[in-house]
């Protein structure tokens, strides 16, 4: 066997690469050009002056330091194009008026709702005023009451409720969605809303640009036509904005009808929701609203249209008054809560720590993408080391791999407190609500991660007693039949273990 030819050291300002880099194919050098010692010198400043002027533009965002580090990190390994991700995907400020004039007309009812719900406040636990004064003061919205609350189980249900609705509304229908798609339950609603729109009802749909892509000018056609008015939240194409909006969307769930039923919670309009078209469908909840809470729910509406659109609240006209009707008091108290990247208060995360922070007996939360910051971690487990019956139901099959490896990440800290952990086993679990004690119950749009809590705009009703609580329990209880207990010291293979911690560490960026 003939020896072979030993290979000469790399000339002086090449690039040396292992061997085999050479056994296949054409020479390196024909690939990566030698480089000279001031090409390296430059590149190499380049590179620092890329960090640095990378770094500076992050840290001047006042982010979270976790969220910050995340982001130099994770873009610092990518040369250049890291800028490109953070400019269009990046965090940012965004400005979102509130229309004063609206909020003025909407605050014209809160006395009678402070009357009528004043002995109620009066017994309030001292923690649930607190929370309700911790509402108003992040997102300006005080207190309201409702005749009723209803809670709908199942996307089937939810659609029949809202259905009956729109049918019986009289003046106008506002719908805000994430997700409105072209199937067989959008198709469905979007000739209702032809319909009502024939018979001089006027109807308002605003959907998210990106979650609602698939919704095109053809399936638009008819309800243009009959005189809907149809705007998209924060359009993806490139060049309408200096900065693009592409990672602020909407996730807003919202119906109005005649500003006195309204609806909230985790069901967008599509298929996946309804198990009469899919047996696979998503277990999910959502909420219907009667009385004066509604106005608030309209508010939020209106103020998110009139963001899209650029109209002015003036060319509404007399059609304010029909916007926000005057209603009757209810018994029941409602707090709408809404956040977004328009605010840096972080109104619906800070109500969620709050109110697990406040419980005495139980905190349940479902949530379809667990991914806490440290105040939410620490509220979880410092009421479960108090003795509080903390537990967690999350999915088990979610249609996100590296959030469901981020979400396991946390259970074993979380057994080790003292919370109970559950999977959802049915089918993919998108439930968000949260039952602490019999005082208070919440359910809206939020998930229980950063993305919700920070760069999303979203929703939430604040029910305050036991109307909603109880049966949000009890749905709670029934979910679990459905469900198995995580456990601790459970067998896990090396690899899994390994890419949950790496998904872990880029939940700041999720």
């Amino acid at each position: 066997m003939a020896d072979e030819a030993a290979e000469p050291p790399p000339k002086a300002g090449s690039i040396a690469l292992p061997a085999f880099f050479f056994l296949r194919g054409p020479p390196l050098a024909l690939i990566l050009p030698e480089l000279s010692p001031e090409w390296k010198t430059g590149l190499s400043l380049a590179w620092s002056g890329y960090i640095a002027v990378l770094s500076v533009w992050i840290v001047m965002q006042k982010r979270a330091p976790v969220s910050t580090m995340s982001w130099i990190l994770s873009l610092a390994l990518l040369p250049f194009a890291g800028f490109v991700i953070y400019y269009f995907l990046g965090p940012q400020r965004l400005r979102k008026q509130r229309l004063k004039r609206l909020r003025t007309r909407a605050n014209a009812n809160a006395q009678a709702d402070l009357a009528r719900l004043r002995d109620a406040a009066e017994h309030a636990p001292p923690a649930l005023q607190q929370m309700a004064r911790l509402g108003t003061a992040t997102c300006g919205i005080p207190v309201s009451s409702a005749t009723g609350v209803e809670l709908l189980s199942g996307g089937a249900r939810t659609f029949d409720a809202i259905f009956e609705a729109v049918r019986a509304a009289r003046d106008h229908v506002h719908l805000e969605y994430y997700i409105f798609e072209p199937d067989t339950i959008g198709t469905a609603l979007r000739d209702l809303l032809v319909a009502r729109a024939g018979e001089g009802v006027k109807v308002r749909l605003l959907i998210d640009a990106l979650g609602s892509q698939r919704i095109g000018r053809k399936f638009m056609a008819p309800m243009l036509a009959a005189g809907v008015q149809v705007a998209l939240f924060h359009d993806t194409r490139i060049g309408r904005r200096l900065r693009p909006v592409t990672n602020y969307r909407t996730h807003r769930k919202i119906v109005v009808c005649d500003g006195r039923v309204g609806f909230t919670g985790g069901v967008n309009i599509t298929d996946e929701e309804d198990k009469r078209t899919r047996p696979d469908a998503y277990h999910d909840v959502h909420l219907r609203v009667e009385g004066s809470a509604v106005r608030w729910l309209q508010t939020t509406f209106m103020e998110d249209w009139t963001y899209a659109t650029g109209e002015d609240l003036h060319s509404f006209g007399d059609g304010l008054d029909a916007m926000l009707p005057k209603v009757e008091a209810g018994e029941i108290p409602v707090q709408i809560a809404t956040s977004g990247p328009d605010n840096t208060l972080e109104a619906i995360h800070r109500m969620h720590v709050e109110a697990i922070h406040n419980a005495n007996h139980r905190a349940w939360l479902t949530t379809p993408y667990f991914v806490p910051g440290e105040p939410a971690l620490m509220a979880l487990t410092s009421a479960a080391l108090r003795g509080v019956d903390v537990r967690l139901l999350v999915p088990r099959r979610s249609d996100s791999a590296i959030v469901s490896a981020a979400a396991r990440s946390y259970f074993d800290e979380l057994i080790a407190a003292g919370v109970k952990v559950w999977e959802y086993k049915a089918r993919m679990l998108h439930s968000k609500t949260l039952v602490v004690d019999d005082d208070c119950a919440m359910i809206g749009t939020a998930n229980f991660d950063n993305r919700s809590f920070r760069l999303n705009f979203e929703v939430c009703a604040v029910v305050y007693g036991p109307a909603l609580a109880r049966p949000l329990a009890a749905q709670f209880e029934t979910d679990l039949h459905s469900s198995a207990a995580v456990r601790a010291h459970r067998p896990q293979p090396f690899w899994q273990r390994l890419g949950d911690s790496v998904a872990r560490l880029s939940s700041p960026l999720l």
